[in-house]
């Protein structure tokens, strides 16, 4: 499916999800219902469709534009499994909204990435310069990190996943931060200095990481994206077959082909 007809059917899902809510068929041959956001997760999944059909699972992709409404509906059990986060995101999740959601397999790494259509370079940015950042917390933690590996601020616990922009204690330059839905960041990328993107949401927006992004997580990365699934169904045959699918070498294959080093394959 080309990214115009994912952009399509995820309006379509975003009308479809002001319903009532509607529980997935269960059963071994019922196809597994799973959210993702559109890229690159429901473009591995489409690819992954005719893999799947052929061992006889059919799986239907619910395509979402935000972070939140793929794990609410998991939990309503108005999905089967979920895949577009990482563990610190699902983490965050579960402690705010008393939830239980599992990790079933990771996937791939999306190095997240600091964008500027002002500046070429993260030298040239001026005194005062304004830096958007994601504002769910796992995200800004992982961002401000990001800055700091970059030489911009300093942290009150260098390697801590989940601060704030309060535990900044060293900014040479004075950077403005606001936090920003990760979604929308991509759109206001004219508006400012600096701007910490998710590579899903920069891919999406056509921009390319390994070229354009002044800043970016190395290879190394431990945010990985995971499979989710509830307590009650991780174990179903169904999930497991779509993640041995996932982590295959015919993915790992995909993925580097399309995504150019934007998108890894997990270990």
């Amino acid at each position: 499916m080309n990214r115009r007809s994912l952009l399509l059917s995820a309006g379509a899902l975003s009308l479809a999800a002001c319903g009532q809510p509607v529980e997935p068929a269960s059963g071994a041959d019922a196809p597994l219902v799973v959210g993702a956001t559109a890229v690159p997760h429901a473009e591995i999944l489409e690819h992954l469709k005719p893999v799947l059909a052929a061992q006889g699972l059919e799986i239907e992709i619910r395509v979402f534009n935000d972070y939140v409404q793929p794990n609410t509906q998991l939990v309503e059990k108005r999905l089967d499994a979920n895949y577009f986060q990482t563990k610190p995101y699902l983490d965050e999740f579960n402690a705010a909204r008393g939830a239980t959601l599992v990790t079933v397999a990771g996937v791939h790494v999306e190095p997240l990435g600091a964008y500027s259509r002002k500046h070429r370079a993260l030298a040239d940015l001026p005194n005062g310069a304004q830096v958007i950042l994601p504002n769910d917390a796992s995200n800004t933690g992982r961002s401000l990190l990001l800055l700091q590996s970059a030489g911009l601020i300093t942290l009150r616990d260098p390697a801590s996943p989940l601060q704030l922009v309060r535990d900044v204690t060293g900014n040479p330059k004075g950077l403005r931060f606001r936090e920003v839905e990760a979604a929308t960041i991509p759109r206001i990328l004219d508006q400012v200095d600096l701007a910490v993107i998710n590579t899903n949401y920069a891919l999406d927006a056509g921009l390319k990481p390994r070229t354009d992004a002044l800043a970016i997580e190395g290879g190394d990365s431990p945010y990985v994206n995971y499979l989710v699934a509830r307590p009650d169904n991780r174990d179903d045959p169904r999930i497991q077959q779509l993640a041995a699918a996932l982590r295959s070498q015919d993915v790992k294959d995909f993925i580097a082909s399309k995504y150019d080093g934007a998108v890894i394959p997990a270990v």
